[in-house]
């Protein structure tokens, strides 16, 4: 049986204290707090397309599983993630927008893109009001997750270890996304099937 030091601490721990551990580190992250450093950051939010928001789109994901490519309905209503350097829009550097894959709603401008070195696409600000965020533990320790405020579609995680000047990253799934090179007409916001 093992006797070094840490062996003692572990096998002691209750699921009690495993818990604790969990709530602690949830309250020194905070909710929201990447979000709320946007808010702090200064300057005014990027210019949206002249668009008001739109209202939300709900369609069952049997319909969306037949819309979309299997790797983007996995992403986008399954909530998996792609491989790291799969998406060639992690190389994309041509002015234009940034759109959801499923319900084409534009979610980025190219000008908030930056090479994080992540191997995705990673913004440091979304157009405004196009994004909405929840919690998400699904590696033990919070993570905000965000999603296309129309149609749901899980997009990625923001962390706060962005460039200025809102100190953002908008890690996102390539799959998640289409782009609009500027000059091409955005296609017309999804309705349905």
């Amino acid at each position: 049986m093992d006797r070094s030091p840490g062996y003692g601490i572990l096998r002691v721990m209750t699921r009690r204290d495993f818990v604790r551990s969990l709530v602690t580190a949830f309250a020194l992250t905070g909710p929201g707090l990447a979000l709320a450093r946007a808010g702090r950051a200064g300057g005014s939010p990027m210019s949206a397309p002249d668009a008001p928001a739109p209202d939300r789109l709900e369609l069952p994901k049997s319909v969306w599983k037949k819309l979309l490519p299997p790797d983007a309905y996995a992403v986008l209503f399954e909530h998996a993630t792609e491989r790291a350097g799969s998406s060639p829009l992690d190389d994309e550097k041509r002015p234009g927008t940034f759109l959801c894959a499923a319900c084409f709603l534009p979610l980025f401008r190219s000008e908030a893109k930056f090479d994080s070195g992540t191997g995705w696409p990673s913004f440091y600000e979304p157009l405004p009001d196009r994004l909405g965020t929840r919690r998400d533990f699904k590696l033990i320790l919070p993570r905000t997750e965000y999603h296309c405020v129309r149609c749901g579609g899980h997009q990625g995680h923001v962390f706060d270890d962005g460039p200025p000047p809102t100190g953002l990253r908008y890690c996102n799934n390539g799959v998640a996304l289409r782009f609009v090179p500027d000059g091409e007409p955005l296609p017309a916001l999804r309705t349905g099937a």
